[in-house]
């Protein structure tokens, strides 16, 4: 063992096959475990956990600007008699905070979310990052000008990111034109693909950091633009991540009927090589073949439940989709709340609400339920990160949460029932108490490395966005 190698040990920890006991874990100075052993003995000078250690949560969808607008639109637009309000007029109000965004606020906002990240327990990000522009639309000198901002950030945090430069070319099917408040979003395949090599040299890869594309949906690109934007990657990063929101909305998939003859996921699955590289992020509106399909494809579906439940989205058919071994990842989104816990507890009281019944996404082999989603959640998430994460194994990222072994959600619990009181209870303060990103302790005792600074930098980001 080299004088860089560090370890802690685990009176209990979670590992692929479930809990264990006396776990041993060491990792190297590039944050990679170079053993996870169970059953091991105490030795003198190896730092001990103050509690249970679980795979750190990779959170796989992300819009870092919109944590600043969280709590912002909770009332109705539009006014008269029938009005109601939707995911549409929520994204009008979106696009207007959009257009006020600059680079120093954007990085002031995405390095205090992704501090909250870490002390919700999540340490890896997959950033769908689409604020590409000036505020009028044209280009910075530094083309991955915001993009590299969100890296940077998430660098200072010490969150693990997979960033994903979005191809955003139309305003809907049948390539409309964008629109005007679309401005700093929109790209070619080729002005995207020249961005994210840009990003690329100016931040290599390493262990913390991935790249990959986002193409923003169906209605945002084109069957050939599309064609084109992977090619593109492929010749950059074989293999590298693909992730695009998909289905979220029932008139999404109306238009995408009309005006392509398939509903969208059944449009993709059809014309593409969908596979474990890919992220359908909501795949809310799927109908049974789909359902099927997508299942079988390999993907990951990024369900994103508390952002889904505030902008009334549906509910996706999480019951049939597991049965069927789909995989799935969860992602806080819009950020209106910040909490894998939240997000698997809403994934389960959805279908527990639309069946009437408990404990619905149990399974023969899993009763619990908080194990059996936390356990698909990180295979998911960690499939959709293209890294090495959400599992203690050897050669991957030393990331992992410990739990307050005496907050009132576990105490005096069994180890078989520590999921089901994290995930399920919901009592004062968060159970997490320490967070490790690639080896390195960035929250102790509920509080981050950063936190008083970070969070003035983000105040005064939002005082200027609210002027």
């Amino acid at each position: 063992m080299t004088q860089a190698t560090q370890s802690l040990f685990a009176d209990h920890a979670f590992l692929p096959e479930g809990w264990r006991r006396n776990v041993l874990l060491q990792w190297n100075a590039h944050g990679a475990l170079l053993s996870v052993t169970p059953d091991a003995q105490a030795s003198a000078g190896v730092a001990r956990a103050s509690g249970p250690v679980l795979p750190g949560m990779p959170n796989l969808h992300s819009h870092a600007f919109q944590r600043a607008m969280a709590g912002l639109t909770e009332y109705r637009a539009a006014s008269g008699t029938g009005a109601t309000d939707n995911f549409w007029s929520w994204r009008d109000l979106m696009y207007r905070f959009a257009a006020r965004i600059t680079p120093e606020g954007l990085a002031s906002i995405a390095q205090w979310l992704y501090i909250e990240m870490l002390k919700a327990g999540y340490t890896s990000v997959c950033e769908f990052h689409y604020v590409h522009h000036m505020q009028d639309g044209s280009r910075y000198a530094n083309a991955a000008e915001l993009a590299q901002r969100v890296v940077d950030a998430a660098g200072a945090s010490g969150i693990g990111i997979t960033m994903l430069p979005v191809l955003y070319q139309y305003a809907g099917f049948g390539a409309q034109p964008p629109r005007d408040d679309q401005r700093r979003f929109i790209n070619t395949p080729e002005s995207l693909l020249t961005l994210l090599d840009t990003l690329r040299s100016a931040r290599p890869e390493h262990g913390a950091l991935r790249y990959g594309v986002a193409p923003h949906s169906l209605r945002a690109v084109s069957n050939d633009t599309l064609r084109a934007l992977l090619d593109g990657l492929d010749a950059m990063s074989p293999g590298a991540p693909v992730h695009i929101h998909i289905a979220e909305q029932t008139a999404e998939v109306d238009a995408c009927i009309e005006t392509e003859g398939a509903r969208p996921v059944q449009w993709l699955l059809d014309r593409f090589d969908v596979d474990a590289r890919w992220c359908l992020v909501h795949a809310t509106h799927i109908d049974a073949d789909e359902t099927t399909a997508l299942a079988k494809s390999g993907a990951v579906a990024g369900l994103c439940l508390t952002t889904e439940a505030n902008l009334g989205d549906g509910i996706f058919p999480t019951h049939d989709y597991l049965e069927q071994r789909g995989r799935i990842g969860v992602g806080s989104d819009s950020h209106i709340g910040v909490d894998w816990r939240a997000e698997l507890r809403l994934l389960e009281y959805g279908q527990r609400l639309s069946r009437r019944q408990r404990n619905v996404l149990a399974s023969a082999d899993m009763p619990r339920v908080a194990d059996r989603l936390f356990a698909a959640s990180l295979e998911g998430g960690a499939l959709a990160t293209g890294r090495a994460v959400g599992a203690l194994r050897t050669g991957a990222r030393a990331d992992f949460i410990v739990l307050d072994a005496n907050h009132a959600s576990i105490a005096e619990h069994g180890s078989d029932a520590w999921l089901s009181g994290v995930v399920f209870c919901e009592h004062g303060e968060t159970p997490i108490r320490d967070v490790y990103a690639g080896g390195l302790k960035v929250v102790d005792g509920r509080k981050h490395r950063d936190e008083e600074r970070a969070y003035a930098q983000y105040r005064a980001a939002l005082a200027e966005l609210l002027k």
